[in-house]
């Protein structure tokens, strides 16, 4: 039986069901357990030749949804999206296997294994080690499960585009739910720091990254998968309502590191297109800037101007503040100094945090992976960077058909650095820089299931 879905339905019933969250919060359990069912029932009864693309498409819904599940109690466990991702990888490398030049990232996941004997041994005795070893790792396991599920998988530029549509789709009505939460955003603004009340009642810095991603999402589209001027308009204002809540969580990092990724897609877009649609796609930018400028021109308006000073590091009362990074450069050198003093096996999964109670009384979570690392890895975590890093830019010298990929891995590295892996969105997009993207080939019938 064919279903026909349009691109504007599918978004209709995500608005819909981002209401439906927010006037009975319990069914966010019902929407986990049924997107969860469907997905995993679409990835076991596809063919073979479908089983790749299947998981992403349910990775990257997950994904998109996991920061709205986290704050109305859906998920099955506080990390458990990370969890769903390396059960869909594993499903997925049970049907499709694993590339044979992966390899690099199954040394990766066994260098984390070291840390957790060094922090049986320095772990405070109060700490909880299960839950702790579990909350710092959860992220990095997600990463190298994903990655050595996505390393060298053939996909369309097609199906790309529609798994990140995946991803964009529980965005959407999480930004539903975010303006029926708070519809009025200066009845509850007091100053110039990241505002748990605009973020619909949750940590402004994971809102503020998935948003970041949404406006990355529908940007992307508007260069891409607008052919007429009516989805040009519609991409346009998912943008622009996607920015304006990104915008007045007050969270940066999440913004910058959407416009980052947004440019580094252009960058390489407009490169590989034709000359008649680098003219198109000029066009498109001044529209987008003009967009842009709108979006933050009303979200000024209504902080009332609280937004400029924010991006400007200074108070509600126009006071430079002492430290633009608001905590985050203190978390990064003590951090440093634990690699330092530490250098050969580190501190120890999850010290880093265990040492901020015990000596300030509570426990700060780090928000760079990269300082967090090389603490509580040592020498070992100096090799895990270098093969985050070196490994899929030799991956890209051989496959250069991708042009989301300078994108996807600014999109990691900004996030690991203002978010820390705190959520599974950069563990899973940095995987996606790994996919082989192939060229389409024109078939006589194809079966549709949304309108990309």
């Amino acid at each position: 039986m064919k279903t026909n879905i349009t691109y504007t339905s599918v978004l209709i019933i995500h608005a819909i069901i981002g209401m439906l969250i927010y006037f009975n919060e319990s069914l966010s359990k019902l929407y986990f357990l049924a997107a969860f069912s469907y997905f995993l029932y679409r990835i076991i009864v596809a063919p073979i030749s479908k089983k790749t693309i299947e998981v992403l498409c349910a990775c990257s819904y997950f994904v998109g949804a996991e920061v709205l599940l986290r704050m109305t109690g859906g998920t099955i466990s506080y990390e458990g999206v990370k969890y769903i991702i390396i059960l869909f990888s594993l499903v997925g490398m049970f049907y499709n296997g694993v590339s044979g030049n992966s390899y690099p990232y199954f040394f990766y996941l066994l260098l984390l294994v070291p840390s957790i004997f060094v922090a049986s041994t320095t772990l405070s005795f109060d700490a909880n080690f299960r839950t702790n070893i579990a909350f710092v790792l959860s992220g990095p396991v997600c990463l190298g499960i994903a990655a050595l599920y996505c390393y060298d998988k053939k996909v369309s530029i097609k199906e790309v585009h529609k798994l990140l549509l995946y991803m964009a789709l529980p965005i959407v009505s999480h930004t539903i739910y975010i303006f029926f939460y708070n519809p009025s955003v200066k009845e509850v603004l007091s100053n110039t720091g990241s505002n748990r009340a605009t973020s619909g009642g949750w940590g402004a810095n994971q809102v503020a990254t998935i948003l970041g991603i949404g406006m990355f999402v529908f940007a992307a589209r508007l260069f891409t998968k607008s052919p007429t001027n009516r989805l040009k308009l519609l991409n346009i204002v998912l943008f622009s309502a996607i920015g304006f809540r990104a915008f007045v969580t007050f969270s940066r990092g999440g913004v910058i590191t959407g416009v980052i990724t947004i440019l580094a897609f252009l960058v390489i877009y407009y490169s590989v297109v034709s000359r008649k649609k680098r003219n198109n796609i000029i066009a498109i930018f001044f529209v987008f800037c003009s967009t842009l400028a709108i979006t933050w021109v009303i979200s000024s308006n209504q902080t009332d101007g609280f937004i400029d000073l924010r991006y400007a590091n200074k108070d509600h009362r126009g006071r430079e503040k002492a430290d633009i990074s608001t905590g985050r450069g203190a978390l990064f050198k003590k951090e440093i100094e634990g690699f330092i003093s530490n250098p050969f096996f580190g501190i120890g999964s999850s010290r880093a945090k265990d040492q901020r109670i015990e000596e300030e009384g509570q426990g700060v979570t780090s928000h760079n992976e990269v300082s967090r690392i090389l603490a509580e890895h040592g020498m070992l975590g100096v090799i895990i960077l270098l093969i985050l890093i070196i490994k899929p830019l030799d991956f890209r010298s051989k496959h250069k058909q991708n042009y989301y990929f300078y994108a996807f891995l600014c999109f990691w590295f900004a996030t690991v650095n203002h978010s820390s892996m705190r959520i599974a969105a950069p563990a899973f997009i940095y995987a996606l820089a790994l996919l082989n993207v192939t060229n389409e080939k024109p078939s006589l019938y194809r079966k549709r299931t949304i309108q990309q």
